[in-house]
């Protein structure tokens, strides 16, 4: 008796380890699947949850103030915005460029867009820049200048009195070179950027 139990503990044990080998292949093999598709740009990502974070939220946000006025003479494809960010003042805290590239907030100047602080306030709007901006490492009043191009020419933009100037084009005209330690922010056609909606 204690022989049939012995044999039918042993085989219990035997096959509740295959079991377990037979699960650990198994997730190995969805698992070699799941990386191989991924990798392969194969796998079906069409219930993947659209990509958002906090900063979009915060940024929609602001232009739902920002552009209260505007909205309802805006049609669906003017409610795009692209944005970057930089520390513009090295406070450890990154500020939001804000832009767009419609009709709407373009003309034959340049387009429209806006800095924002990390908190969603608004540092400045700026009009009649074409993209990207550049920003430089030499600092007034602790925000770096920016170099934005408005109508053909290159402008220097420096912080004053809290805020950039909102029109470039009134802006004493960069010469020279854009330096190679500038960094570029809302290369929008560059880089591709990703467009959000408001």
């Amino acid at each position: 008796m204690r022989r049939i139990i012995l044999i039918v503990i042993g085989i219990s044990i035997l096959y509740s380890c295959q079991n377990k080998d037979q699960k650990k292949n198994i997730i190995k093999t969805i698992i070699q699947d799941t990386l191989s598709k991924t990798l392969g740009g194969t796998a079906d990502v069409s219930d993947a949850p659209p990509k958002e974070n906090k900063t979009i939220e915060l940024i929609r946000g602001k232009l739902q103030v920002l552009l209260k006025k505007d909205l309802p003479a805006m049609t669906k494809e003017d409610r795009f915005f692209y944005y970057e960010v930089f520390d513009l003042n090295n406070d450890q805290k990154d500020e939001y460029f804000v832009a767009f590239s419609n009709s709407y907030f373009c003309g034959s100047g340049g387009c429209s867009g806006y800095i924002l602080n990390n908190d969603g306030s608004l540092i400045n709007s700026f009009t009649v820049t074409d993209f990207p901006i550049y920003v430089t490492t030499t600092p007034t009043e602790k925000f770096y200048d920016l170099i934005m191009e408005s109508r053909g020419k290159f402008r220097h933009i420096k912080f004053k009195n809290g805020k950039y100037p909102s029109n470039p084009s009134v802006q004493p005209e960069y010469k020279g070179e854009v330096s190679k330690e500038s960094s570029k922010v809302l290369d929008i056609q560059g880089k591709k950027l990703e467009r959000y909606s408001f």
